[in-house]
């Protein structure tokens, strides 16, 4: 992989691989490669995240990763975990969210992000 050689990566590891051993990480070399491992060990967006999650550590910033390379891989975020991101936002960062979605992502063919 293109990849691999580039950065010096290890992408031939799995989730079930690195998840005995790995702990937090602040460094993108410890936290890029398992990001893209979790989306290259899984089958949906969801999967994916799901990986990126279930290793611990600097869990938040792997899902993040590993959520973005997924979308743009599978497609769409599933509307039930958009629908339940968006229950969790207050009324003003639901805005913003809106409004950048409308402006940047969508544009006309939709309302925004929900």
């Amino acid at each position: 992989m293109e990849i691999s050689q580039r950065f010096g990566y290890d992408l031939k590891r799995t989730v079930d691989d690195i998840r005995p051993t790995y702990s937090f990480d602040i460094s993108c070399q410890g936290t890029v490669p398992e990001a893209i491992i979790a989306f290259l060990d899984s089958r949906s967006y969801e999967d994916a995240v799901r990986n990126a999650v279930s290793l611990g550590g600097d869990s938040d910033t792997l899902a993040c990763i590993t959520g973005g390379i997924a979308e743009a891989f599978y497609g769409d975020i599933p509307t039930t975990i958009r629908a339940k991101a968006y229950e969790c936002l207050t009324p003003d960062l639901s805005e913003i969210t809106e409004a950048f979605c409308r402006k940047y992502i969508y544009g006309s063919r939709t309302n925004g992000c929900t």
